[in-house]
C-alpha cells in the first residue's frame, strides 16, 4: 500500500481550494458525481431550508453521546474509564461551535445516558443546561440512550423498556415546553424494545443497529441492511416480511463504514496501524487513529461512496456518524489516542462535504427517519445498491471492488479484483425469508454478547461455511431468489464496472 504524504498546511489548503476536488478524487479513487463534465465550483450555501422529502436529497446525521462512564451497563452498574472529567460545557462548546462554523444551519442529535441525566455535579448540571440551549438556538434534537449502546447485551427487555420510559420522561422535563424527541439513540435495540418504543412511547425512529459490528467493543450485531428499514418482530437485524411482522420504528445504522474494511471482524494490524473494521466516518478509526490527513481521506472516500454513485443508484443518499462528547478531550484519558481529538479533521470533513455536495442536508436522526417513514410505508420497495472501490487505506484494498444489494428478502455482497478483472464471488448472502430469533434476556452478571443474524454466507468469514462462492455455484433456490430481484447477475454479460 502506498501512502501519499501531504504536509498539513498544504493538505488543508488543497481541501479548501478549487484544486481540492480533483486532488481528492485522485487520492480516494472515488469519482465525483459530475466527473467528465464542465462545471462551476459549487457555491457555499450559508443556510439550507429543512428538507421536505427523502428522494433527491443527500443527508448527513450526526449524534453525540453524553455519558459519565465509558460503558454504562445499567442504571447503577458501569465499567471502563470514568469520563466525567471531560464532560463539561467547555467540551460541548468546542464540538458544537466547530460544527456551526463548518456547516451553518446544521442540526444534530444529542443523546444522554441515564447517569448523565441524573448526575448532580455542577459540570453535568451546566452541561445539560447548555445543550438545552442548543435545541433552542440550532434546532438540535435531545434524546435518551439506554444502556449507553449495549442495553440488550446486559439488560432484560423489560428493564430496557422501563429505562426508555423514565429516561425519555426525564429528557422532556429537562428541555421543557412539552418537548418530545422524534428518535432514540441506542447502539443496539432488541425487537421487543423497538416495538415498545413505537407502540407505547410513540417514537418511530431509533438508531438501533450498528451495521457490520462483530468482535468490536462489548456487543456483536452483524446481519442487517445498511440503510433504514422496518424491523421484524423476530429480530432487530431482520427487515419485516409482512404487515403483521412489521415494527413501526425505522431502524437506523450508527456509523457509515468502508464496505471493504468492514469485511473483517474486529481489527487488523497493517503497516503498524490498528485498522478497525468500523473505519469509515467515525473518529476513532480515522482521524484519531490515522491522523488528520489519512483520516479525512478515508472519511471522504466513504462519504463519496454514498453521495456519488450511491445517490445515483438509490435516488437518495445517507451518511451517519456518532462522536461521543468525551472524544473532544479523551486524549487526556487514553494515551493511545496519541494526543489527538479529531476536531481538526471534523472541521475539514464537514467543510469539504459542503463544498463538494453543496445541497447536502445535515439533519437530526428524527428528521431523517421520519422523512424515510413518510416515503416508505413498508419494506416491499426497498432495493438499496452500493459499489465501493478501495481507498488504499488500512483494509480498504485499492484493487478490490465490492457491490452490495439489499432488499426485504436478502442482502448480497460480491467481491472482485477490478484491476485484474477477476470474476465476482459472493461473500455475503444473508436470507431474510428464513425464521430467526434473538437471544433470551441477559441476566445480571451474565451478558449475552452476540446478537448477530448470520445464515447462508457472512461477510466476516468467521465460520467454516463462509467461503466466497460464484453466484452460479449457489443452490437452485438461492439462485432463484437472486434472479427474481437481480436477473442480470445471472447472465454472462452482467455489468461489473462503476459507470
Amino acid at each position: 500500500m502506498t501512502n501519499i504524504k501531504i504536509p498539513q498546511f498544504a493538505f488543508l489548503t488543497l481541501l479548501l481550494s478549487g484544486i481540492g476536488l480533483l486532488a481528492w478524487t485522485s487520492l480516494t479513487g472515488q469519482p465525483h458525481a459530475n466527473e467528465g463534465q464542465e462545471t462551476e465550483t459549487p457555491r457555499m450555501l450559508e443556510s439550507v431550508e429543512p428538507p421536505t422529502q427523502l428522494m433527491g436529497n443527500r443527508f448527513l446525521t450526526f449524534a453525540s453521546v453524553v455519558r459519565v462512564n465509558q460503558i454504562e451497563v445499567s442504571r447503577d452498574e458501569f465499567h471502563g474509564v470514568d469520563e466525567s472529567s471531560v464532560h463539561s460545557p467547555r467540551e460541548a462548546r468546542i464540538l458544537r461551535e466547530a460544527i456551526a462554523a463548518a456547516w451553518p444551519g446544521a442540526r444534530m442529535t444529542w443523546a444522554f445516558s441515564w447517569l448523565a441525566l441524573h448526575d448532580e455535579r455542577s459540570n453535568y448540571r451546566d452541561l445539560r443546561e447548555l445543550i438545552v440551549s442548543y435545541h433552542r438556538e440550532y434546532g438540535d434534537e435531545i434524546t435518551f440512550i439506554p444502556g449507553a449502546y449495549f442495553s440488550p447485551m446486559y439488560n432484560s427487555r423489560e428493564q430496557t423498556n422501563r429505562d426508555l420510559h423514565e429516561g425519555l420522561k426525564k429528557v422532556s422535563e429537562m428541555v421543557g415546553g412539552g418537548y418530545r424527541p422524534q428518535a432514540v439513540i441506542a447502539g443496539f435495540m432488541a425487537a421487543e424494545n423497538l416495538r415498545y418504543l413505537a407502540e407505547e412511547e410513540g417514537i418511530h425512529v431509533c438508531q438501533g443497529t450498528i451495521w457490520s459490528q462483530y468482535a468490536v467493543d462489548n456487543g456483536d450485531g452483524d446481519g442487517s441492511i445498511v440503510y433504514p428499514y422496518y424491523p421484524s418482530t423476530e429480530h432487530f437485524c431482520k427487515p419485516a416480511q409482512s404487515e403483521t411482522d412489521r415494527i413501526d420504528c425505522v431502524n437506523l445504522d450508527g456509523w457509515t463504514v468502508d464496505f471493504l474494511n468492514a469485511r473483517y471482524p474486529g481489527a487488523r494490524r497493517i503497516d503498524g496501524v490498528n485498522c478497525g473494521s468500523r473505519m469509515g466516518v467515525g473518529p476513532i478509526e480515522t482521524v484519531i487513529r490515522l491522523g488528520t490527513e489519512l483520516g479525512v481521506r478515508q472519511m471522504l472516500a466513504t462519504t463519496s461512496t454514498h453521495f456519488d454513485k450511491g445517490f445515483d443508484l438509490n435516488g437518495f443518499a445517507w451518511v451517519t456518524s456518532t462522536w461521543e462528547l468525551s472524544l473532544v478531550e479523551a486524549r487526556k484519558l487514553f494515551p493511545f489516542y496519541q494526543g489527538r481529538n479529531g476536531m481538526e479533521g471534523l472541521t475539514v470533513w464537514l467543510s469539504e462535504i459542503r463544498r463538494r455536495w453543496p445541497n447536502a442536508q445535515m439533519v437530526t436522526h428524527g428528521e431523517f427517519g421520519m422523512l424515510w417513514r413518510e416515503h416508505y410505508k413498508n419494506n416491499d420497495a426497498l432495493n438499496y445498491q452500493f459499489v465501493h472501490r478501495g481507498s488504499g487505506i488500512c483494509g480498504s484494498e485499492p484493487e478490490l471492488e465490492i457491490r452490495w444489494f439489499m432488499n426485504k428478502d436478502f442482502r448480497l455482497a460480491t467481491l472482485r479484483d477490478w484491476i485484474a478483472q477477476t470474476p465476482e464471488k459472493v461473500i455475503d448472502f444473508t436470507r431474510y425469508d428464513l425464521e430467526t430469533s434473538e437471544p433470551e434476556d441477559a441476566k445480571p452478571g451474565h451478558p449475552i454478547r452476540n446478537w448477530s443474524l448470520m445464515n447462508r454466507l457472512n461477510q466476516k468469514g468467521s465460520r467454516e461455511q463462509d467461503v466466497p462462492t460464484k453466484i452460479d455455484e449457489l443452490g437452485p433456490e438461492e439462485q432463484a431468489m437472486i434472479k427474481r430481484r437481480y436477473p442480470v447477475l445471472l447472465t454472462e454479460d452482467h455489468p461489473n464496472r462503476i459507470k
